[in-house]
């Protein structure tokens, strides 16, 4: 399905250039001279990079037929992660090597919106900060209080943060899924 470019929305996944991709960021932008233009920020299926497209405001975009599914991860064995849709209870085996740095931020029964082009799936979108438990850390030292120190702790998906001293084994955390970092206590 084709639509005017000037109807594209955020979220919308496209057809562009020989390649797949998800539009994050759309600017009407009119030159003094010429016709106005629709630059979208797009983000790569394939590649996973993100560049800016420019569309002639009547240019013809082609549409990509998507399938959100919110499913529940269930369990990972060596290689497969599986989620399970909480409506029907169908089990999703996905690759590990697909699921990759997201894994650092799921633990079982927490729910995950995943995109799926052609039944295949393209995309995990996380929340921005998950809540995660603390399985290991080191006591801080009394008195350390000078400039803000930090100690490293291993949550219980693998993932290991830097927290403040006062953190300690079994407490729950709030980290940021954009770049790991600790957010506070939860």
């Amino acid at each position: 399905m084709a639509i005017v470019a000037t109807n594209l929305k955020r979220g919308q996944c496209i057809q562009y250039e020989g390649e797949r991709g998800v539009v994050l960021g759309l600017e009407h932008r009119t030159p003094g001279k010429g016709n106005a233009l629709i630059a979208a920020t797009i983000r790569s299926f394939k590649s996973g990079k993100t560049k800016t497209i420019r569309f002639a405001s009547s240019e013809k975009v082609d549409i990509v037929d998507t399938d959100r599914q919110k499913l529940e991860f269930s369990y990972a064995e060596p290689g497969t992660y599986h989620f399970m849709d909480p409506v029907s209870f169908e089990s999703v085996g996905i690759d590990e090597g697909f699921v990759g740095d997201a894994k650092n931020f799921i633990k079982e029964g927490q729910v995950v919106e995943i995109l799926f082009i052609e039944e295949n799936p393209v995309s995990i979108d996380l929340p921005d900060n998950v809540e995660l438990s603390v399985s290991d850390t080191s006591e801080g030292l009394k008195g350390d209080t000078a400039n803000n120190p930090t100690k490293p702790a291993t949550l219980e998906t693998g993932l290991t943060v830097q927290v403040p001293l006062f953190v300690k084994q079994g407490d729950i955390v709030k980290v940021s899924t954009k770049d790991s970092a600790y957010m506070g206590r939860a």
